[in-house]
């Protein structure tokens, strides 16, 4: 690990035990004894429902890849990118953002192409994942008995402001896609004119991002192609919610009983939180989803606390006894991985200025 992580780690872990004292400090009676007779009242065949459905979503990103390779490979089998999927993602559970390159390189690796085609696939990939969300909540706002429900109304119109706000900004997203699809390599151009000025390259590496953004969306062959991955986007984000409404329903309390469309505000908390994540140990993630149980849903602090660790466990932990299967039947190290594929980021950005 270098001297950033190092730095980046130690000041993630000072934030994440500030709010923890300050969550503590808010439930001074926070009743341990409560918290374990939560936690062994779980009816464990939801839990299994739940990890077979995130299952089935790695297997939905996947068949999502293929479409994307399927103007260079058309021949790939979904079943051969499920391992980069499960390996990549079990990468960032256990390495944090020093494994987010694993999933592309296992890719390129597996399929002889380019590192820099499939870093293009994976910026691509993310755009749909941004905007499926956006797409779920916004359906989540404006459907009766939805978000308007929640034992908290008043919180509804925050929620509504922040859906606006997702919605803008994923179509200004589509806009500048559609701009770097149109006219990329001017846009990169500019780009690294304009910034060239700054120190370490800043205008160089960032037209090399639009590159590689537009290089990804040169995979996407006409509005049918573009309507299957925005499908597929969708279900791959409904089935991981489904997941969720698993594991509030293991419980089996009226207090969880939370249904799909406000689940949304959960997830999207969970992914707001795991900005401020530490490698194998999460904190963030589970901190926000706790909070918001506890204060959008009225949850107990003993059951959100249960429930919001569950649930970190289920989506994000649980691909991990598989990932590590999987790397050790192919001899993979994951911190060799995430070296060189980072190694070959570096490599892809700084070679043609070189």
């Amino acid at each position: 690990m270098d001297k950033k992580r190092i730095v980046a780690s130690v000041v993630v872990f000072f934030i994440l035990a500030v709010l923890v004292y300050l969550q503590y400090r808010h439930w001074q009676s926070f009743d341990w004894g409560t918290f374990w007779a939560q936690i062994h009242r779980i009816k464990k065949v939801h839990v299994l429902h739940g990890i077979a459905l995130v299952y089935a979503a790695y297997v939905l990103r996947a068949l999502r890849w293929k479409m994307f390779l399927r103007p260079v490979r058309p021949k790939v089998k979904v079943i051969d990118l499920v391992p980069p999927m499960v390996i990549g993602f079990t990468g960032l559970a256990l390495l944090g953002r020093a494994g987010e390159f694993i999933r592309p390189y296992l890719v390129a690796r597996r399929t002889s192409l380019p590192f820099s085609s499939q870093l293009a696939v994976w910026a691509v990939e993310r755009t749909f994942d941004v905007g499926a969300f956006a797409a779920l909540i916004v359906l989540a706002i404006f459907l009766p008995s939805a978000l308007q429900s929640i034992p908290h109304p008043e919180y509804y119109r925050q929620f509504r402001d922040a859906g606006f706000l997702l919605v803008a900004g994923v179509a200004a997203a589509a806009a500048g896609a559609v701009l770097i699809a149109r006219s990329g390599e001017a846009i990169a151009q500019w780009i690294e004119q304009r910034f060239s000025h700054l120190s370490s390259g800043l205008g160089h590496r960032l037209a090399q991002k639009v590159r590689e953004f537009g290089m990804g969306l040169n995979t996407i062959h006409g509005p049918w192609s573009l309507l299957w991955l925005a499908l597929l986007s969708v279900g791959i984000w409904y089935v991981t919610a489904l997941a969720y409404q698993e594991v509030t329903h293991s419980y089996g309390v009226a207090a969880l009983e939370i249904p799909v469309s406000q689940l949304l505000i959960l997830m999207g908390a969970s992914m707001a939180g795991s900005m401020l994540q530490l490698p194998a140990v999460g904190g963030g993630s589970q901190m926000a989803t706790i909070a918001t149980l506890s204060s959008v849903f009225d949850v107990p602090p003993e059951m959100a606390a249960s429930c919001g660790i569950l649930l970190w466990l289920v989506t994000f932990a649980a691909v991990v006894p598989l990932g590590l299967a999987l790397a050790h039947r192919e001899r993979l190290s994951l911190r060799k991985l995430s070296e060189e594929s980072h190694r070959a980021e570096e490599t892809e950005i700084s070679g043609p200025s070189a």
